[in-house]
């Protein structure tokens, strides 16, 4: 891997706090940015906290590891200070091309030239964005998808200039922070997951929105047939419902489809406040949802 010491995360969300906590767990400086400093804090107590206690949970580091590795984070609200000092910065916000395209373009101008720029965007393809920049042939996606700490896995996907060489770099930083990485073979909105995903998401908030069922039996009946340990609703409280909101107002816009925007019962559970695990009311109430606790399977404990 070419020599990479300081990465900058943009965001700190749910995943750019999880990007920063995971790459400073296998010995990476890590400079994670936001323009709220409040939302920085939140993220650094959580890392602090649950974060590290997932990781050795996982095997993945010790409890003597845990200041070293909270010392390896920096919190930072200034974009262009932080990315003069990167060796690869991931973007992390909300998914809006116009916004991401803004911190391309500043990114562009303030990080070194062999910084190469990466979107973790969900449904946006680099493609939309690399006009910003003047280093098309060191952007890319690279798409984080949830999952467990010990089961991270990685989508690389290509811009129009993107590099072999720029590839190569981001696929061997993946797997020195354990993430799997899967490279495309094509550019495609929705990479290979999600465009698995968007499907069974929509279809559920479809049922969800129509009366047909509950959010507990949709998870129940997938958790049982495929043997896993959160349903279709529980993922979406994890990746939070406004974000999901963002992305399939992405893919409308793509399609010109009016049947891929988000249902009106999205909507209402937004404006409620109700944005998954983040705000502790999602489809679930947390931080004990019903999904984990002894009798949800079979539906005894009324969940």
């Amino acid at each position: 891997m070419s020599e990479i010491n300081h990465v900058c995360v943009v965001g700190a969300g749910t995943l750019g706090a999880r990007i920063a906590l995971q790459s400073a767990i296998f010995g990476f400086d890590v400079t994670m940015v936001d323009c709220s400093q409040e939302l920085l804090e939140g993220a650094a107590a959580k890392q602090a906290s649950e974060g590290i206690d997932d990781h050795i949970a996982s095997d993945l580091a010790t409890a003597g590891d845990r200041e070293q590795i909270l010392s390896r984070i920096k919190l930072s609200t200034a974009l262009e200070d932080s990315a003069a000092g990167a060796d690869i910065v991931i973007e992390a916000v909300t998914e809006d091309v116009a916004v991401k395209r803004q911190i391309f373009s500043a990114l562009d101008v303030a990080a070194p030239a062999h910084t190469i720029l990466a979107t973790n965007s969900s449904s946006i393809p680099i493609s939309m964005i690399e006009s910003a920049v003047q280093r098309p042939d060191r952007v890319l996606n690279f798409h984080f998808v949830q999952g467990h700490w010990r089961l991270m896995f990685v989508e690389l996907m290509r811009g129009s200039q993107t590099s072999d060489a720029t590839i190569g770099i981001m696929r061997d930083f993946a797997e020195s922070i354990h993430a799997i990485p899967f490279v495309l073979q094509k550019e495609h909105m929705g990479f290979i997951f999600n465009r698995i995903w968007r499907v069974i998401k929509k279809e559920v908030l479809r049922m969800l929105d129509e009366g047909v069922t509950t959010a507990a039996d949709i998870d129940r009946t997938w958790m049982l047939k495929h043997q896993t340990s959160l349903g279709p609703c529980a993922i979406m409280d994890t990746i939070g419902l406004d974000v999901v909101r963002d992305i399939e107002n992405v893919y409308a816009d793509a399609s010109g489809d009016p049947t891929d925007r988000p249902p009106q019962l999205l909507h209402d559970m937004i404006a409620r406040g109700e944005l998954g695990v983040k705000s502790d009311k999602g489809f679930y109430a947390y931080p004990n949802p019903a999904f984990e606790q002894p009798g949800f399977l079979d539906g005894s404990n009324g969940g």
